[in-house]
């Protein structure tokens, strides 16, 4: 187990500020974009409170700073049955870093509905581990830090398709996140995870990311089954099922942007 419990921001004054799992691996003063991510799904919830989130689609356009930033939402479409909304990232010097746009339904009671079941892992005989990076360059500790992970079974370090459990610490301190929120974090690793190249050798960034659950997690750790294609012409898209205990939740879908490092 290797999560402190610490929450992965705090809130000071109107201000985001992140703790040490929030840091993404590759500069000491921006944010992971999942737990961001995270951040952006409680925002849109807080404007559409009678719908259920089910799909958030956030655009990073620059770094997100650890030292601050303000998530501005409004409701863009407040129909009935679907309600569009969108939020705004900015930093201390109202910078635009990130946008977010995000789709929400009224619930209904349906009753038994016929349905495509897909098979789902199980933390019988995972393995716990590290994530793919441990060690960042800026030596500080970041968000593989403060996790807590595991490979399914059977599951290796080395790439390609790949299933892996993540259990994650509060998104906000003080605040227990929505059930949406929680899957943000993994939803965010699947191009990691199923890197096809190895991390020192090769950039795979995805400057953006969309979340699409049909149904709510139920339990704390939640499950990512990945799988990248990447092209010659520097284009990748990791796609990710996304799992609870119970079964399949939802979908995460990364464009990545691929460039050798040598």
């Amino acid at each position: 187990m290797r999560s402190d419990g610490k929450a992965f921001f705090s809130l000071n004054d109107g201000w985001f500020v992140g703790n040490d799992g929030a840091r993404g691996p590759w500069t000491a003063d921006a944010c992971h974009a999942g737990p961001v991510a995270a951040l952006f799904a409680r925002a849109v919830e807080s404007v559409v409170t009678d719908k259920q989130l089910v799909r958030l689609t956030a655009d990073y356009m620059r770094p997100i700073p650890m030292d601050g930033f303000r998530i501005v939402p409004k409701v863009e479409k407040p129909g009935r049955n679907v309600a569009t909304s969108s939020a705004v990232l900015v930093d201390r010097v109202d910078r635009v870093c990130a946008t977010a746009t995000s789709v929400h339904f009224a619930l209904a009671d349906l009753g038994e509905l016929p349905t495509t079941l897909i098979p789902h892992p199980t933390r019988v005989g995972a393995t716990p581990s590290i994530f793919v990076l441990d060690e960042a360059p800026h030596g500080l500790p970041f968000f593989s830090k403060c996790v807590d992970f595991e490979y399914a079974a059977g599951e290796t370090t080395d790439g390609g398709p790949t299933t892996a459990w993540l259990r994650t610490p509060a998104i906000l301190e003080g605040e227990s996140p929505s059930p949406f929120q929680t899957a943000c974090p993994i939803a965010d690793c699947g191009n990691g995870l199923s890197r096809n190249a190895d991390i020192d050798e090769w950039s795979f960034i995805n400057p953006e990311l969309t979340i699409a659950l049909h149904r709510l997690p139920e339990s704390d750790w939640l499950a990512s089954s990945s799988v990248s294609s990447w092209e010659p012409t520097g284009i990748g898209i990791s796609r990710a099922t996304l799992f609870d205990e119970k079964g399949a939740i939802g979908t995460a879908v990364q464009t990545l942007l691929i460039r050798p490092l040598r």
